[in-house]
């Protein structure tokens, strides 16, 4: 194996001579052409020439050698790859003035290297090792001088050439550390020279080639240009006893030449043309021929023909040239100027053959020397020379492309993506494009490639890296496996699903776009992956036209994803029909997929339209009232009352649409009653609460909730519902409550009754959460169906006053005020529900324990304090109304003080005693002048003891007219005939009532409102006295209040403007005198 390896280094060193010798020919041609050659010019190139063929007769005789032949021929590689950094001396503008020097020295070393390697063929004899040490140790001595030459070739020698002086270092540094080690018991042999090895090409090769780093001043050394071994490959690695090296690859030769040849402008000895290209370097490898060329055309023939006169031609431009001739007599041919006499022509099969075999080695060696240029990257252009040639190559022979994958082109190409040209990145992904048309492209790049890279470059500002990443990516994406790596690289499908949707921006990439995501569509996970982001047409088409078991597959896909509501609408419209019949199916599977993409597509409500129109409710119907489940794995009852909650929460009119065959209709008694008994006896809480919402949606038709009261009446149906309070499923509970406050107003009696015979009710609704921001709906809920229920129940008031409830409702008001109802979304109608629970009692006033209760608490205070306290509207009307109930209370608990008279007041004249009672005024208790009594807030629910006239009355400038209404009421309590109304206009004068009931008047056309406002005004017509009646009769806009209430109110309305209009004398006083004749 060895051996092999050695034969094939020499094989290479012989090309590279030949390399050599062609560029020194040349060099010498382009310097005469160009009249620069001199006397020392000519003396160096004859040095040159001589150097080149010691060298080659170096290697040719190492060959031979059969011990330590290793490093024979690594003093061969170092001697070649010396004689580029020579050259440089020839054809640098400014001779440095050590050059002779330089090449005396060289030119010593290689000949006592000579002479070592003739000395060894010389002996008939094994060498002893004492001898071969001597041997090799010259031999490390003769690389070490060449490599201190190097060092003394000047920076300006290489004319700003960084890389090259780089080399160069490189070079010398890995030269002068060298070190031979000689093996012990090994003697010398040597055979007879073998012939000169042929060109022919061999298959993948491998290498790994040791470099020696070195610091330099202001540049980074690199490696080597070239290698001791010079076969390609990367992966193995070859190393050498020096101090340190590192693995590189062979293209720096190719580079090197290429730089020389530029600057040099050396010139191909049949084409007549610079060597600046990859591919013509490969051609100085492989030699070329005179008759490989057409006469007319000057290139390589593909289709070599010979025509009568024994010349041969390419077979299209020769037609071409018979063509332009416009008689066939006249037609000669272009090289020899024979008239032929025939057009015949004959293809050249040996010829062919022979350009067709030169074409497959020239491109073997062209693919490795592209590589090796791939391999260094040391310069853009000479990245796109071999991706260019390497395109070329695999356009030619599909066999080509077998070749490049197997040298190990794909990983350098794979790390080009992220090259920092564009042009670099455009042209790799074109030849990645071209080497994935083949199975065996596409499987090596499964396995080794990152997708995410290519994917990356389709979101690229340069248009031409988008188009070729798309056209990449759409090769890729017609392997399975390549397919199933695309769809779940992070955001490859929606960046595609972007490009396809921008057909108006862009239809090129947008045609790309969707031709990958149909290759994508193969792989399922693909299918969801696109219906996630939104592209549902995939997945539709499956679900509508796959087979049972895609549809399945698309079902279960449809119930899992989430979908934005424009895709509901989109999959309503598309997929409802095919979804509707799998319910129907006899397949437990698809049923259940089935059921659970209807369930999502229901939940939003404009579908719903939809769904009805395609038969839905009918069929969800039977599933709940007519099928009967004996064996079956699935409970469709829940899925089906889900579906048909959603539908009926979608405020679509349902009173008409039918649920069965027998003309049943969604609101008829038969859904209800059947509904109502699946509540009694179903057990699933789920099924339960999608019953309940059922119930909720029934209520808003008239005629199903008299359907349902009566039968919540007649039945224990109440006590189900008030049972399902206590369920531990929170949101079973919270349904069931809220169907309990809409059937409030109807049995609210009956549910308040029933609710106290509950165990644990009615104290259970009210629960204390830890935090306000704790607060759950049920708790909230809860409160408000307890304040719901009839106000003026006394046995629910009773039991929530035996249960000690008010202390927490009051605790939990504080709390939620201190801390605010922004700390849970559920605080503002809990903070609802716990004031309206307060109000309960003061309408029951009369019961003496309620009165003491609102005593203790002193409700008129908690009141007037919510009334302002508060940002919500509804607590301020519920205040309100606690207020008016508790001054209507007022004046039956106002009395005047009862003062005793004892003896001694008896004895006093009524003189002194009224001087003696007015010294001791301060002893007596104040009287309300409103009630004519003792008041107070706390004992008779004085309304002006506790300071809420004034809170009242700004309320009046509420923008809710319920607000408005509800404080206009308790105030109203004020200028009742039984309290002294003189007083309550003064007191309503002194904080401008007035005025604020005018505007109410303007801004309001509320009926109830306008009644208890024309009312006050009347109150302060007739008690207000001069300055009152001034300010009524003064606003210019209250008559056109009053007379739109006069001709459009009720009665009531009617009769109390037509009282305050002829106040204001606009209408006339019926008169109360009569005459007689």
């Amino acid at each position: 194996m060895r051996a092999t390896n050695l034969r094939k280094a020499l094989k290479s060193l012989s090309m590279v001579d030949q390399v050599l010798q062609r560029c020194s020919g040349s060099i010498l041609v382009g310097f005469t052409a160009l009249g620069l050659m001199s006397i020392d010019k000519t003396s160096f190139a004859s040095l040159f020439q001589s150097l080149s063929a010691d060298i080659s007769g170096i290697t040719e005789s190492v060959e031979c050698i059969e011990v330590e032949k290793e490093k024979f021929i690594e003093v061969g590689c170092y001697l070649y790859r010396v004689l580029p950094a020579i050259m440089e001396l020839q054809y640098t503008e400014n001779t440095p003035k050590n050059a002779k020097e330089i090449l005396q020295s060289f030119s010593q070393n290689v000949n006592l290297v000579k002479d070592l390697v003739q000395e060894c063929h010389k002996k008939n004899q094994p060498i002893s090792d004492t001898e071969l040490r001597s041997i090799i140790r010259q031999l490390q001595g003769a690389v070490k001088d060449i490599g201190e030459c190097l060092c003394l070739i000047p920076s300006a020698t290489f004319a700003g050439e960084e890389y090259a002086e780089t080399v160069v270092r490189s070079l010398s540094d890995e030269m002068q550390n060298i070190q031979f080690q000689v093996k012990q018991a090994q003697v010398l042999e040597t055979n007879k020279l073998e012939p000169r090895i042929s060109f022919a090409p061999e298959g993948p090769k491998r290498l790994q080639m040791p470099i020696e780093s070195s610091e330099m001043p202001e540049m980074q050394i690199e490696s080597d240009l070239y290698s001791v071994d010079v076969d390609v490959d990367l992966d193995v690695e070859v190393s050498f006893s020096t101090d340190s090296s590192q693995v590189l690859s062979v293209p720096r030769l190719v580079d090197f030449v290429k730089n020389t040849s530029q600057r040099s402008q050396w010139h191909h000895e049949n084409m007549n043309k610079s060597l600046k290209t990859l591919s013509q370097v490969a051609h100085y490898i492989e030699p070329l021929y005179d008759t490989f060329f057409c006469p007319l055309t000057k290139q390589v023939m593909d289709d070599p023909v010979t025509i009568e006169s024994g010349v041969t031609y390419e077979r299209k431009t020769i037609m071409e040239w018979f063509n332009s001739f416009t008689h066939v007599e006249d037609i000669i041919c272009p090289t020899t100027g024979m008239r032929l006499t025939s057009r015949v022509l004959s293809t050249n099969v040996a010829l062919k053959t022979t350009i067709e075999e030169w074409k497959d080695r020239n491109e073997a060696a062209r693919i490795k020397v592209a590589r090796a240029a791939l391999s260094l990257a040391s310069s853009d252009s000479m990245i796109l020379e071999a991706i260019t040639d390497l395109q070329h190559i695999c356009k030619r022979k599909r066999y080509n492309k077998v070749q490049v994958l197997s040298v190990g082109i794909l990983p350098l190409l794979i790390k080009l993506l992220g090259y920092k040209d564009i042009d670099v990145r455009c042209a790799t992904l074109e030849l990645l494009q071209q080497l994935a048309e083949d199975d065996d492209g596409k499987e090596m790049m499964a396995n080794i490639m990152d997708i995410s890279t290519p994917i990356e470059l389709l979101s690229s500002s340069h248009q031409p890296v988008q188009y070729a990443s798309l056209l990449f990516l759409l090769e890729l994406s017609r392997s399975q496996a390549l397919s199933e790596k695309i769809g779940s690289a992070t955001g490859a499908i929606l960046i595609l699903i972007r490009l396809k949707y921008n057909h108006h921006v862009d239809s090129f990439a947008s045609q790309k776009a969707d031709e990958i995501l149909k290759n994508l569509e193969r792989n399922p996970d693909n299918i969801k992956r696109m219906a996630e982001y939104g592209f549902l047409e995939p997945l539709l088409n499956h679900l509508t036209e796959g087979s049972e078991e895609v549809q399945m597959e698309m079902a279960s896909y449809l119930g899992e994803i989430i979908l934005g509501n424009d895709s509901k609408n989109y999959v309503a419209e598309r997929a409802s029909p095919s979804l509707i019949k799998m319910v129907q199916s006899g397949n437990t599977i698809i049923r259940k997929a089935a059921f659970k993409a209807l369930a999502q597509i229901s939940s939003y409500h404009p579908n719903s339209r939809i769904l009805v129109e395609a038969g839905i409710v009918h069929i969800m119907a039977e599933e709940m009232f007519a099928r009967r489940i004996y064996d079956e794995p699935m409970n469709s009852k829940r899925e089906a009352a889900a579906i048909l909650a959603n539908i009926l929460e979608s405020g679509i009119e349902h009173e008409n649409i039918k649920v069965n065959t027998h003309g049943h209709r969604i609101s008829s008694d038969y859904v209800v009653y059947n509904i109502i008994y699946m509540l009694k006896n179903s057990t699933p809480d789920e099924l339960n609460i999608n019953l309940i919402r059922i119930l909720l949606c029934l209520t808003k038709s008239p005629k199903s909730m008299e359907t349902i009261v009566s039968v919540v009446n007649e039945t224990e149906s109440s006590y189900t519902l008030i049972e399902l309070i206590n369920n531990p499923h929170e949101q079973l509970g919270v349904a069931a409550i809220k169907l309990l406050i809409t059937l409030a107003p109807h049995v609210g009696n009956t549910l308040a009754e029933r609710l106290c015979k509950t165990r644990g009710q009615p104290e259970n609704l009210i629960e204390s959460p830890a935090e306000t921001n704790h607060i759950t709906e049920k708790q909230a809920v809860s409160a408000k169906f307890l304040a719901k229920l009839p106000q003026q129940n006394l046995t629910l008031n009773l039991a929530l006053l035996n249960k000690n409830v008010v202390p927490t409702i009051l605790q939990k008001i504080s709390l939620i005020q201190r801390r605010g109802t922004r700390t849970s979304r559920h605080a503002t109608v809990y903070l609802e529900g716990l004031v309206g629970i307060l109000v309960r009692f003061t309408t029951t006033l009369y019961e003496p324990q309620i009165l003491f209760l609102a005593r203790t608490h002193n409700f008129t205070s908690v009141f007037t304090e919510l009334l302002m306290k508060t940002s919500s509207d509804e607590v301020q009307i519920l205040s309100a109304i606690g207020l008016e109930n508790l001054s209507l209370e007022s004046i039956n608990l106002s009395c005047p003080p009862q003062i005793k008279k004892t003896k001694f007041m008896k004895m006093l004249p009524l003189s002194k005693f009224l001087s003696s009672s007015s010294s001791k005024r301060r002893n007596k208790p104040e009287l309300c002048p409103v009630h004519r009594g003792a008041c107070s807030s706390e004992s008779t629910f004085c309304l002006i003891n506790a300071k809420a006239v004034e809170r009242l009355v700004q309320c009046l400038d509420h923008e809710n007219v319920e607000v408005v209404e509800a404080s206009m009421a308790a105030l109203c309590t004020l200028l009742d005939d039984k309290v002294d109304v003189d007083e309550s206009v003064s007191l309503l004068s002194e904080v401008n009532a007035v005025q604020r009931i005018l505007n109410v008047v303007k801004e309001h056309r509320k009926e109830g409102l306008w009644q208890k406002s024309f009312w006050i005004i009347e109150k302060f017509l007739v008690k207000g006295g001069n300055k009152s009646a001034s300010d009524i009769s003064q606003d210019r806009l209250l008559p056109a209040s009053l007379i739109s209430a006069f001709h459009h109110g009720d009665g009531s309305t009617r009769q109390m403007a037509e009282k305050i209009l002829r106040h204001l004398n606009r209408m006339p006083s019926p008169s109360t005198t009569y005459y007689s004749m």
